[in-house]
């Protein structure tokens, strides 16, 4: 039984990295080989604008998440700003769902383990339950997945901030159905640096957090890019 659970990890290991190389190869000598990842969410012409080999470009407004200010399992206060310069994948879940939040966070737990090394990678889960997921349930639920803390974060606060942040911000579902249910979705969300939001996967599908874990990658080498550009 455990030797089957072991080589289920490592199966699931070399699925996650695999893609992630061949994306490597694709990019190979800094030349742009692939498509870049859309900005999802509504957007609008700016009056302002740049040139670039002499031609004047109109800025374009993406949306962007706002700030919020939650708690995170050890009790520190973690804001939008705490994530400034990070790229971000973020689900909302709650610690008493069964089936399809466990699922998705077995699969995170794998994925996490590709980045583990990565500065520039974090990930947060954020409960819509925060009456029952107090700081002492989500600390012992983190420690089933992340027993270091570093990399994952579960945050909690009042509904009054999650459900907008979660209907506004991160343009998904998040409702209280009462008797202790919940509408919410089971995507994950990918954010870049500028805090905007780059893909949407389901967190139970495997085939989905392959294309996440290869998307992570392609929105990594973009703002390496970003980086190097120089300014015109």
């Amino acid at each position: 039984m455990k030797n089957s659970l072991v080589k289920k990890i490592l199966i699931l290991v070399v699925i996650l990295a695999l893609p992630g190389f061949l994306y490597y190869l694709l990019n190979a000598k800094g030349k742009n080989r692939y498509k870049p990842l859309p900005v999802y969410g509504p957007k609008q012409v700016a009056k302002t604008g740049h040139k670039f080999h002499g031609k004047f470009i109109p800025d374009t407004i993406y949306h962007q998440l706002p700030d919020f200010k939650l708690t995170d399992q050890d009790g520190h206060e973690v804001t939008g700003k705490s994530l400034d310069s990070n790229i971000v994948v973020a689900n909302f879940f709650y610690t008493n769902c069964s089936g399809v939040c466990q699922a998705t966070s077995t699969n995170l737990k794998a994925l996490l383990d590709t980045y583990k090394k990565n500065k520039l990678v974090n990930f947060i889960s954020i409960t819509v339950d925060p009456q029952r997921d107090n700081l002492s349930v989500l600390k012992k639920y983190a420690q089933q997945y992340n027993p270091a803390g570093v990399k994952w974060t579960f945050l909690t606060g009042d509904t009054a901030q999650v459900y907008p942040l979660a209907r506004q911000g991160f343009l998904v579902n998040a409702v209280d159905a009462g008797n202790g249910d919940f509408i919410y979705s089971d995507k994950l969300v990918l954010i870049d640096k500028k805090k905007r939001i780059r893909g949407y996967y389901s967190g139970a599908s495997i085939n989905d957090i392959t294309r996440l874990n290869d998307e992570i990658k392609v929105l990594i080498a973009e703002e390496l890019r970003e980086a190097e550009e120089p300014l015109y």
